[in-house]
């Protein structure tokens, strides 16, 4: 059996376990490739190929956990709370302030890269004035799901740091050529959101008239209130912009820089030692969990790298496809960004499918980082919010009450809309190279 077979079928069983859900994707990530991997007859080797790919994933895994820890303790500390409630001050009963309200509000909470917090607080908070004004909830799903999915490229969001992962790249070499074309995605679902609301204001027409709005407030227990700390908040967001300007300017690694920022946030909000175990005790099951997945796609990547599986597989691709057709591979990557997050999830998409078109695209004398920065423009990015491949879609639509159709048929064809925005720009500005 030969090598390229050997590593298709490994990526193909790998993706149809996870998918059909045969097999948690932790153990499909780490026992496919092993298996695949002695099937070839490089078993000797398996411990070389394993520590090397856990060597080139050990920075990102780190910078994850950090991030995680640093955004959590931001969270208990009511950071974000003085923004919630200066947007649903200063939106009114304006369905065009609301709706720019909401895609600002949602983009501004994602900031800790998890789409069911981002639903999880945006929703509740909104839904109450959508209900009160008549506002239909598909709109709120529609600009809270654009808003957590554009802000899904930034480098510690699941997709871009599984692309970083899969390319063993960094944030320069995968997601600073995307600020640009980030930036006029998000301008463009600013666009959207002053369209939406205008088709909401025509629809109520006279009825906001008669409206009174009542004050909204967001239930807290005394536990979440204790850990509300107001007077820090200048100092938190400082730290916060802090933070991310030393990671874009490449002062410092990015686990470093989160490592330093969660020490910091720590001893600023909570210098109570006690307090200090509980606030990373509280966020450690999320770091872990997804650091746990990054630490065996290292170990997946190192196998079908070390055992030349990927190599193969590249070279079997480019004698089929011609070589004046490998320079479009990023631009159709990217185009088709949204519609593959209805097929692959992420594990699946970035770490069986990525490595393997980057390989061929390389060998066809192309940017391999072009098709990881083609991916975060739509791939499990835009395109997470609308898949059933993940669980946070239908925590969103269930907390907005909406049907899975409703929500998919008006939000895909913008996001994918919005997609194609980022990669045209992208293009432009020589972050996709064909």
């Amino acid at each position: 059996m030969s090598l390229a077979l050997i590593g298709f079928l490994t990526i193909v069983i790998m993706l149809t376990l996870i998918m059909t859900k045969k097999l948690q994707t932790l153990l499909a990530l780490i026992i496919v490739p092993i298996i695949g991997c002695l099937i070839a007859g490089q078993g000797g080797q398996l411990g070389t190929f394993i520590t090397d790919g856990l060597k080139n994933i050990a920075p990102t895994g780190v910078m994850f956990i950090f991030a995680i820890l640093f955004f959590g303790v931001m969270s208990d500390a009511g950071t974000f709370d003085p923004i919630v409630k200066g947007i649903l001050k200063v939106v009114g009963k304006d369905p065009i302030k609301i709706c720019i309200g909401t895609f600002l509000l949602a983009a501004v909470v994602h900031l800790d890269g998890s789409g069911a917090v981002t639903f999880l607080i945006a929703i509740p908070a909104l839904l109450p004035l959508y209900k009160k004004l008549g506002m239909r909830a598909t709109t709120l799903a529609t600009l809270v799901a654009l808003g957590a999915g554009i802000m899904n490229m930034l480098p510690w969001g699941g997709p871009t740091l599984r692309a970083i992962t899969a390319m063993k790249s960094d944030i320069n070499g995968v997601f600073n050529p995307m600020l640009i074309p980030m930036a006029a995605g998000f301008i463009t679902i600013l666009v959207v959101a002053v369209f939406l609301g205008r088709a909401e204001k025509k629809r109520l027409c006279e009825t906001l008239n008669d409206i009174v709005l009542d004050e909204l407030e967001t239930e807290e227990n005394e536990a979440e209130m204790a850990l509300k700390r107001p007077k820090l908040f200048i100092i938190n967001i400082i730290l916060i912009i802090l933070a991310v300007v030393v990671m874009l300017k490449a002062i410092l690694p990015p686990a470093a820089v989160f490592m330093i920022g969660t020490a910091l946030a720590l001893l600023i909000n909570y210098p109570n030692i006690k307090i200090q175990k509980e606030r990373v005790d509280a966020h450690a099951k999320a770091a872990l969990m997804m650091a746990s997945m990054l630490f065996a796609a290292g170990s997946f990547i190192g196998i079908m790298q070390g055992s030349g599986m990927l190599t193969a597989i590249a070279k079997t691709i480019v004698t089929f496809v011609p070589t004046s057709l490998g320079g479009f591979i990023p631009i159709l990557v990217g185009i088709l960004g949204v519609p593959l997050s209805l097929v692959f999830d992420p594990d699946s998409y970035y770490y069986g499918v990525l490595p393997v078109l980057s390989q061929a695209v390389d060998m066809m004398g192309g940017d391999p980082l072009s098709v990881a920065r083609a991916s975060i423009a739509g791939q499990m990015t835009l395109g997470f919010p609308i898949s059933t491949l993940t669980g946070a879609t239908f925590l969103l639509i269930g907390l907005a009450g909406v049907d899975l159709a409703e929500h998919q048929k008006k939000t895909f064809p913008i996001a994918w809309g919005v997609s194609i925005v980022v990669v045209l720009v992208a293009a432009v500005t020589g972050a996709i190279a064909f």
